[in-house]
């Protein structure tokens, strides 16, 4: 049995680790704050989860979640994640990361910058692109008809067929969505950003993390990644 290996339980690792569980995966959880901090996520998961420190998690995890801040990553020690095949959930937030030059002058995508620290894991971007609480929302059976896709984007295939079994093992479709270097394509603003799950797309952004899904199958998923245009990084103010 797999064992998932979780660095990072905000909104979007706590949820993975939900999905994960309910799926049968064990669990092992870990933050900068320490395993003790951990305590009430674990009890709710149940006997498949444990907590430990990131070197526990970064070790136990067949696929790792890499789910930090972007000014957090590079505290992580790459050695860590040497081999693994990581999920990197990491946007870039000017309000909360301060600016960062090279992502505002488009020559990298977030990814491409945390593999420059991560450079021997398998990095693959997925997850990154739907808020967090759309996740239990929209996660179905394989062969649901209302059964939800999600993008991945990665250059080492076989890291990238390790996540994208890991996805569809959690209730979603994954749609193979390029290199790390396409990433942008459903990156904040872009076509297949968050908004693309909403029931109502409409809805004003001080309303989003109440808002409501929609099931997004694949071929509407690829059809917005195909139309995706680059967003100006530099202009985002959020």
């Amino acid at each position: 049995m797999v064992t998932l290996g979780i660095i990072g339980t905000g909104n979007i690792g706590a949820a993975i680790a939900r999905l994960a569980v309910a799926a049968g995966i064990p669990v092992v959880l870990s933050n900068s704050r320490g395993p003790e901090t951990l305590a009430s996520l674990v009890s709710e998961l149940g006997p498949l989860a444990t907590a430990g420190k990131i070197e526990q998690a970064a070790a136990a995890g067949d696929v790792v979640v890499l789910s930090v801040p972007l000014t957090a990553h590079t505290a992580i020690p790459a050695a860590l994640l040497e081999g693994k095949a990581v999920l990197d959930t990491t946007n870039y937030y000017p309000f909360r990361d301060g600016r960062v030059a090279e992502l505002d002058e488009e020559t990298l995508t977030t990814s491409e910058l945390v593999f420059r620290h991560f450079q021997g894991a398998g990095l693959t971007k997925a997850f990154n692109n739907i808020l967090a609480h759309h996740i239990p929302q929209l996660s179905r059976p394989s062969g649901a008809p209302d059964r939800t896709a999600l993008p991945v984007a990665g250059d080492d295939v076989a890291a990238k067929a390790k996540v994208m079994n890991l996805i569809e093992r959690l209730g979603f479709d994954a749609v193979d969505a390029g290199v790390l270097a396409a990433s942008w394509r459903f990156e904040p603003e872009a076509a297949a950003f968050t908004r693309l799950y909403l029931a109502d797309p409409s809805t004003p952004d001080e309303s989003l993390l109440d808002a409501p899904a929609a099931a997004v199958p694949s071929e509407r998923l690829i059809e917005a990644l195909k139309r995706a245009e680059p967003v100006r990084v530099a202009e985002r103010t959020f």
